[in-house]
């Protein structure tokens, strides 16, 4: 590896870990840190923080389930422990390199399993773009049936709006987005002869298969069902923690799931793990809510702290278990 990819690797890994940190500093400057650590000696039952990874664990077994069913329709069988174990190693990489774990599980599937990269990565695609239909819609009807809560988020924390409207109110973007179509349409319009065009224009259409999957996918029942499967893991696997604190336990299913939309949006910043966004965004609605500063940070403390090792540990068993659990077919394959 040479010295520019090292140093690409390297702002890969911090530049966003700087960013939840400061993050992190920026909301836990001005709490009293005593009153965590007496929350975390005296304040949690463990014992529900550890039932809520169980959650957890079944919502990624699911999506798993869900992915191979996508690559199913492009008429390749991939091990289903492999797909398992892909999914769950995915997000341990994603804790050091963030978004880089989806590259990652395509990529041992690839090898172990034989299958287009390309094709894989339009899979992903529609993995994603079924994460992100479901938060939209989970968040559209907090909003509608609790649009105060929204006024309330927003008065609050005023920069968030003012992020956005900066955002697409500068002429910037929009000639940053015209010159990158023009730039496109140029290189495949007049050097499509090109062997390096000609290789990403069939990255492109393999990439495109992948995407059709969802066409060709007979069982669309049962993907929704794994949809909101695994959704529902997720939510019972934050939603369930609310009981392991005295100040958190009374508030209730309808808070629990603005919280949890809430979250959910923080984890979409690519940081790694949502580390920092995450704590921002629970932290915000559990105190529109009622909740102290100092309750909110522990909650928002100790939950991620717990969950994040466990996602964590269970990822390194999925990193760890592929290579082990193919070792044999490689050995009879090279027979």
């Amino acid at each position: 590896m040479d010295l520019k990819s090292i140093l690409r690797t390297i702002l890969k890994v911090f530049i966003p870990l700087a960013f939840g940190g400061l993050l992190l500093w920026i909301l836990y400057r001005k709490v009293d840190i005593r009153e965590i650590i007496q929350i975390i000696k005296n304040g949690v039952r463990y014992d529900v923080l550890l039932f809520s990874l169980i959650f957890g664990l079944l919502a990624n077994i699911i999506r798993a389930f869900r992915w191979k069913l996508l690559i199913n329709s492009l008429g390749d069988q991939p091990r289903t422990m492999n797909v398992v174990w892909a999914v769950l190693g995915n997000y341990a990489v994603n804790l050091i390199l963030p978004r880089v774990g989806e590259i990652w599980r395509c990529g041992v599937i690839r090898k172990y399993d034989k299958i287009s990269f390309t094709q894989l990565l339009g899979t992903l695609v529609v993995d994603r773009t079924a994460d992100t239909l479901m938060v939209a819609l989970i968040t559209l009807g907090i909003f509608v049936f609790n649009i105060g809560f929204f006024i309330s988020f927003f008065a609050k924390n005023p920069m968030i709006l003012d992020g956005f409207y900066s955002m697409f109110t500068s002429i910037w973007i929009y000639v940053v987005i015209i010159i990158m179509a023009l730039f496109i349409w140029v290189i495949f319009t007049y050097m499509r002869n090109f062997t390096l065009v000609v290789k990403a224009k069939n990255i492109l259409k393999n990439v495109w298969v992948g995407i059709k999957s969802i066409w060709y996918l007979k069982q669309k029942g049962l993907f929704l069902v794994y949809t909101i499967g695994i959704w529902s893991g997720y939510f019972l696997f934050f939603y369930t923690t609310f009981y392991a604190f005295g100040f958190t336990e009374h508030l209730g299913l309808v808070v629990g799931l603005i919280a949890f939309a809430m979250s959910s949006i923080g984890v979409a910043v690519p940081v790694q793990g949502g580390i920092g966004t995450w704590h921002f965004m629970v932290i915000s609605t559990l105190v529109c809510f009622g909740v102290t500063d100092n309750d909110a940070a522990a909650f928002a403390f100790i939950v991620y702290s717990v969950q994040t090792v466990w996602t964590a540990l269970i990822g390194l068993v999925g990193v760890i278990a592929l290579p082990i659990s193919n070792r044999q077919r490689i050995v009879l394959t090279n027979n």
